[in-house]
């Protein structure tokens, strides 16, 4: 995940970063102009309007797709009439490319979600085979971010997931937050290798995969890891976390805790438990490290359970970041 804060230059290096991205995916030359016209509309609005933002570029995978994924966020004013600004050829900023409602006509899925005072979220993405605006609605939706702390390029955090087929039904899906400890090199390292860990681990049930993880990390600083298993079919969730790792499961209006065991993977783990909760439809599971102040609650994120993955970490991630150390969240969002 490549991070651009909002400063006049933004513009241009946001081009150039896509068109880097774009060329890695082998986007058409008609969809890299495309995505050079939403990261143009996206700096403009945010530094015509936001006290502070920033975008973020990468490349991610969508079953047998790639995309290229941008996101825009901003601290306030929000957006009052959304539907006025996503108006095709409505352009607040006065750029010529039309505003936000060109950046939603050239993506083939587009999502906005805005707290009034606060700020904006805008996802967008850009595959290379355009595949329509519609999300799959029957299998459980997912994605992560993380974000250095000011000053570093790695991150020590890091998230993973992989399927787990099962004899009948949609597969389960098993899902890791690290969080190594401190933060730069030493940090990214440890992430690096629980991630290698909780790839390679054949285990299959969270506790066994968490002791894959921590045979991984000795001889590293450590960290703070939780393993989640969701059963769509049964819509549960059951998590196994030692460290500072933040587990919910989120309703529109309800945040139920999961909780992790002291110590540090890698080093000291004792003996963790296994914790299991609902996952009703709709609702998603949240994971985050201590980069985001645990603090939140639903109330504060009118309308967020009914937004893509991407769109609810990102908000997360910038709304209750901390901005203080590496931050990293990832969510999974249960099917209706």
């Amino acid at each position: 995940m490549l991070w651009l804060r909002a400063d006049e230059g933004l513009a241009s290096a946001g081009r150039r970063e896509a068109a880097a991205l774009a060329r890695r995916l082998g986007l058409a030359d008609s969809r890299a102009a495309d995505l050079a016209l939403a990261v143009t509309e996206a700096a403009a609005n945010l530094l015509r309007h936001a006290d502070d933002g920033a975008l973020a570029l990468r490349i991610a995978a969508f079953g047998d797709q790639s995309a290229v994924e941008l996101l825009a966020l901003d601290s306030g004013p929000g957006i009052p009439d959304v539907g006025a600004v996503l108006r095709d050829g409505s352009s607040a900023a006065g750029t010529p490319g039309g505003g936000l409602g060109a950046i939603r006509r050239v993506a083939d899925f587009f999502a906005l979600h805005t707290l009034p005072g606060r700020g904006t979220c805008l996802y967008a993405r850009f595959t290379a085979q355009p595949a329509g605006m519609a999300e799959p609605g029957s299998a459980a939706q997912l994605s992560g971010l993380t974000r250095p702390i000011s000053g570093e390029t790695q991150c020590g955090d890091t998230w993973a997931v992989r399927e787990e087929p099962v004899a009948e039904g949609a597969a389960h899906l098993l899902v890791m937050m690290c969080d190594g400890l401190g933060h730069g090199p030493l940090a990214a390292r440890a992430a690096d290798e629980a991630r290698t860990a909780f790839r390679t681990s054949r285990a299959t049930e969270p506790a066994a995969i968490l002791a894959d993880i921590h045979a991984g990390l000795k001889g590293t600083r450590g960290a703070a890891v939780a393993v989640a298993r969701v059963d769509p079919p049964a819509r549960r969730v059951s998590l196994c976390g030692v460290g500072n790792i933040a587990a919910f499961v989120l309703g529109a209006q309800s945040r139920q805790a999961l909780t992790s065991t002291p110590g540090i993977v890698g080093h000291n783990i004792g003996r963790p438990q296994t914790f299991s909760a609902a996952l009703p439809p709709g609702d998603a599971l949240v994971l985050h490290s201590d980069g985001l102040n645990s603090r939140w609650q639903p109330a504060q994120f009118p309308g967020l359970t009914g937004q893509t993955p991407a769109v609810i970490a990102a908000q997360l991630l910038w709304q209750a970041g901390t901005r203080r150390d590496d931050a990293g969240v990832v969510v999974v969002k249960a099917p209706r």
